[in-house]
C-alpha cells in the first residue's frame, strides 16, 4: 500500500493542543505520513516539524479585519498545499483560520477531513454559521458525539462519511499525558503546604457583539475578586482569543493583576500545563471559570467542576459538572462559591458521566484515513441526502 500522506491544519497554539493526539496517531499509523500546516504566527516549540507555515492573523480591531485575515489565508495556503502535494487536510474546529484552511484545501480538490462539525453553540458567536458552512465544504467527518453526528446526517451528510470519534483530547487526558500536581504548583507558584480553592479564568469576545467585552470583563472580574478577598481562592488568569473584542479583556486582565499582585496571569498555559491545571482544580476543589469551550469539553474527564459565563457556549453538549450562569456579577460569585463550598454538588461532579467519549479519537481518525480511497470520484463529489 503507498504511504498516504495527510496534513494536519492548526491556526493557533491552543489548537495545536487539541490535534495532538491526532498527530500523533497519523504519524504512528504505518500506512500515513503526517504533515503539519500552521496558521499560527508564533508557533512556539511544536512536538512535531511544520511543514508549511502560513501566519494567519487579524491585524486590528476593524470588522473588516478578519474576513481580510481569511482572505490572505487562502491566498497563502492555497500556494503552500500546492507545495506539500497532499492526499489529505485535516481541520479542526470552527475559526477563520480554519475557514480559511477549510476553503483552500475544498477549492482545489483536496480530500479534506473535519473535526467537530456538528457541534452546536447559539451563543452569538459566528462559530456555529462557521463550523456548519465547513461542515457542508468537509468530505469526511469526526464529530465528538452522538449528538453531533445526528446533526450532520440532518444537514444531509452522507452516513458513510460521518466517525463518531470523541473529543480527541480525552486520548490524552486517559493516557495522563498532562502536567502532574507537583509541577503545577512549581510552574505557576501555587500554595503547595495547605492548598486552598483555585479559580482558573478564561473569558473570550462574543463575535457578533464585541463592544459588549468590556462590561462583560468588569462582572467577571469584580465577581473573582471577591474570589480571592471572601473565598480565600487563588485565582490564575489566561488570555482570551484573538477575536474582535480581545484588546478590551486583556486590559481588564492585567489591570485586575496589577490590583492582585497574587493573580497569576498567562497569556497561554499550554495544552500541557492547563490539562494539569484542571486535574489540580479537581483534585484539591478548584473550579474552571469563563466562556471557553474547554470548560465544558475537557473538565468532566477531570471532574472539575465548571462556571459556564454567558450566552457564548448555550446549546453545547454539557455534562453535570457544569452551572451556567448570566453574565452578571453576583450570579457569578455565587456559582463559584457553590462549586467550591456545597458538598452535594462536589460530590455529583466526582460521579458524573463525561459525555465526549473515553479516548480513542486519535488512532479512530488515523484508520479511517488510511482505509479510504481518498482519491475516488465519490470521496470528492459529494452528494446532499434529505
Amino acid at each position: 500500500m503507498t504511504t498516504k500522506k495527510i496534513g494536519v491544519f492548526t491556526g493557533s497554539r491552543s489548537e495545536y493542543g487539541l490535534l495532538v493526539p491526532i498527530m500523533r496517531a497519523v504519524e504512528a499509523h504505518p500506512d500515513l505520513q503526517l504533515s503539519v500546516v500552521s496558521g499560527d504566527p508564533s508557533p512556539g516549540n511544536p512536538e512535531f516539524p511544520i511543514s508549511a507555515h502560513v501566519p494567519i492573523a487579524r491585524q486590528d480591531e476593524t470588522p473588516a479585519s478578519t474576513p481580510n485575515a481569511i482572505g490572505q489565508g487562502v491566498l497563502g495556503l492555497t500556494k503552500a498545499l500546492d507545495q506539500l502535494e497532499l492526499d489529505a487536510l485535516i481541520v479542526y474546529g470552527d475559526r477563520f483560520e480554519a475557514l480559511a484552511a477549510m476553503i483552500a484545501s475544498t477549492q482545489r480538490g483536496l480530500a479534506t477531513a473535519h473535526i467537530e462539525g456538528g457541534d452546536l453553540t447559539q451563543g452569538g458567536t459566528l462559530d456555529d454559521v462557521v463550523r456548519h458552512a465547513m461542515s457542508k465544504l468537509a468530505h469526511l467527518h469526526f464529530p465528538t458525539n452522538a449528538d453531533a453526528a445526528r446533526r450532520l446526517r440532518d444537514m444531509g451528510e452522507e452516513n458513510w462519511r460521518i466517525t463518531t470519534a470523541g473529543f480527541p483530547p480525552i486520548d490524552l487526558i486517559e493516557a495522563r499525558d498532562f502536567a502532574g500536581l507537583e509541577d503545577v504548583v512549581v510552574e505557576l507558584g501555587l500554595d503547595s503546604e495547605s492548598p486552598v480553592p483555585t479559580v482558573l479564568f478564561t473569558l473570550h469576545p462574543i463575535s457578533t457583539s464585541p463592544a459588549t467585552a468590556s462590561a462583560e470583563i468588569a462582572a467577571c472580574m469584580a465577581a473573582i475578586g471577591r474570589a480571592e478577598t471572601e473565598l480565600g481562592a487563588q485565582i490564575i488568569l489566561t488570555h482570551p482569543n484573538g477575536d474582535v473584542g480581545s484588546a478590551a479583556i486583556i486590559d481588564a486582565l492585567e489591570t485586575f493583576k496589577s490590583d492582585h499582585p497574587k493573580a497569576i496571569l498567562r497569556k497561554s498555559l499550554g495544552r500541557h500545563l492547563y490539562h494539569g491545571v484542571l486535574n489540580y482544580c479537581g483534585q484539591h476543589g478548584g473550579v474552571c471559570v469563563g466562556n471557553s469551550s474547554s470548560g465544558l469539553k475537557e473538565t468532566p474527564a477531570f471532574h472539575c467542576p465548571t462556571v459556564d459565563i454567558g450566552p457564548r457556549q448555550n446549546g453545547r453538549l454539557r455534562g453535570e459538572n457544569v452551572l451556567h450562569v448570566p453574565c452578571e456579577e453576583n450570579a457569578i460569585f455565587d456559582a463559584i462559591r457553590t462549586a467550591l463550598t456545597d458538598r452535594a454538588f462536589q460530590s455529583a461532579v466526582r460521579k458524573a458521566d463525561n459525555p465526549y467519549g473515553q479516548g480513542n479519537a486519535g488512532p479512530t481518525i488515523a484508520n479511517v484515513l488510511a482505509e479510504t480511497d481518498l482519491s475516488s470520484t465519490s470521496v470528492i463529489q459529494k452528494q446532499t441526502v434529505f
